[in-house]
């Protein structure tokens, strides 16, 4: 009679204690996958160039398959051997990188990199990351990490290790906690060949001078699918009051059971948002409210994981 595998002993090691890298390193190596922060959330890291180690992403996450991954590297040294970067890609490589901007480039003929990662399609979204765990970790395992957010698939986004063990403990080896995320939400994806941003992120669309692509249904990028970043309970926006039942996050004036930002600034709303949101989730009230937060700058970012959330 055959039984299922039983469930991975998930263990999480402080980022700069002995060993930690080194360990995080044989994981990668050995075909396995890593929790790992960067500045924007926690990302499940494994060798973008081996199908199984990609194939252990999805499988950790329940992702589908037709969503692509985003390919950290170390440098635009790197990044040049796995994509076609033009001009533009370069301007923006000078101005964004290292930081929380992702380039869906031309997948170069000899990247190798993985035909998983790039959901069958002829680019690939790159990014040269900041935070120091992660940028630590591509250097130790001199390859180049496929990186999804750490958590299973279209739940809310991990900005702390311990979300990391209550979305995937049991499903991956490590997890290395280097505390929480600065920025809190996820990367801005441009489209380099048609100038366009295909998910708001950290770095404001007004700053990059790029339009916004519109939602047509096509999965080009991470993070375009219309349900994504979501509780396990109803989420309402845009509330100013609690209704019976709700746990209210509130913004600026609109104080709520707790808040992204008593002040208003958007800076810190985005990096507490999805703590917010695994809070409420995690509470004893039968659903979420949000209050409303401006759509200016970060704030697009913001509304458009908060859209998502709510789908």
């Amino acid at each position: 009679m055959s039984h299922p595998n039983p469930p991975l002993v998930t263990r999480t090691l402080r980022y700069g204690d002995a060993g930690a890298l080194d360990e995080a390193a044989r994981v990668i190596a050995g075909g396995g996958c890593v929790a790992v922060p960067t500045e924007t959330v926690y990302g499940l890291a494994a060798d973008a160039t081996d199908s199984r180690a990609v194939a252990g992403i999805y499988a950790a996450k329940g992702r589908p398959s037709f969503n692509p991954l985003i390919v950290h590297v170390p440098d635009l040294s790197a990044a040049r051997a796995i994509a076609h970067v033009d001009a533009a890609a370069e301007a923006l490589a000078a101005r964004w990188w290292p930081g929380p901007l992702t380039m869906v480039l031309p997948l170069r003929a000899d990247a190798g990199i993985a035909a998983l990662v790039t959901a069958g399609l002829d680019t690939v979204a790159v990014r040269v990351p900041a935070h120091r765990a992660m940028q630590a970790l591509l250097a130790a395992s001199g390859r180049p990490l496929a990186a999804p957010s750490a958590n299973t698939s279209g739940s809310i986004s991990p900005t702390r290790a311990d979300h990391v063990a209550v979305s995937l403990g049991g499903r991956i080896p490590l997890i290395l906690d280097d505390g929480a995320t600065p920025a809190g939400i996820e990367s801005t994806i441009v489209d380099v060949a048609r100038g366009l941003v295909l998910r708001p992120g950290p770095v404001d669309r007004a700053a990059l001078g790029l339009a916004r692509a519109v939602d047509d249904g096509t999965i080009t990028a991470p993070g375009q699918l219309s349900s994504h970043y979501a509780p396990g309970k109803p989420v309402r926006l845009n509330a100013l009051a609690a209704n019976p039942g709700e746990w209210l996050i509130g913004f600026g004036p609109v104080a709520g059971d707790d808040t992204l930002s008593a002040s208003g600034d958007p800076v810190e709303a985005a990096a507490r948002l999805f703590d917010a949101l695994h809070r409420a989730d995690a509470g004893d009230a039968r659903a979420i409210a949000v209050a409303p937060v401006p759509i200016d700058g970060l704030g697009e970012a913001i509304n458009d994981r908060l859209a998502r959330a709510a789908a």
